[in-house]
């Protein structure tokens, strides 16, 4: 049976319900697979031996999302090799380069859980009632581990954009 959360997240101050685990530092990440674009799928092995700034918005095309996706391509670029910053979100993969492309956005990876949705409930930010995923941040360290955890308690806030870039910064 699929595991959900309610009242841990709210939609305009509304409870949504989120389906899937709530991880924490500490667990082995999850694998996934998610689409890079119509045809090529990726999972979390691609990433292999790099440190892994997952950063997932309801939808590129709201205000956040957008500006959490142009702050990460920013910090992106002062992160170094060693890094890679994923941005998930259920856009499909047409609108995700649409977006990237008028957003002048090229260091940022965007995936598209939109097929399965498997990366929402493997993460926990699956919201049962949207067929979204939650705003939320994740930093995998180089052996898969979680090193830092953000769930985001209201869907219209943004995330510690500093704290997360300081995990990153610490597994350097």
């Amino acid at each position: 049976m699929t595991q959900e959360r309610t009242g841990v997240a709210t939609l305009k101050g509304s409870p949504i319900t989120l389906i899937g685990p709530a991880l924490k530092a500490g667990d082995q990440a999850p694998d996934f697979v998610l689409s890079k674009n119509l045809l090529e799928e990726v999972s979390l092995s691609d990433y292999a031996g790099k440190i892994k700034l997952i950063s997932v918005v309801p939808s590129l095309d709201t205000g956040v999302c957008d500006a959490q996706t142009r702050r990460f391509n920013t910090e992106a670029a002062e992160l170094g090799d060693d890094v890679v910053i994923l941005t998930v979100s259920v856009d499909l993969p047409f609108a995700q380069a649409r977006w990237c492309g008028a957003a002048g956005i090229d260091r940022v990876i965007t995936l598209s859980d939109h097929k399965t949705a498997s990366f929402g409930e493997a993460y926990g930010v699956l919201i049962k009632e949207l067929r979204l995923d939650m705003r939320s941040i994740f930093v995998i360290d180089k052996n898969d581990k979680l090193t830092y955890v953000e769930y985001l308690s209201e869907m219209g806030e943004h995330p510690n954009y500093e704290a997360a870039i300081a995990a990153v910064k610490e597994l350097l």
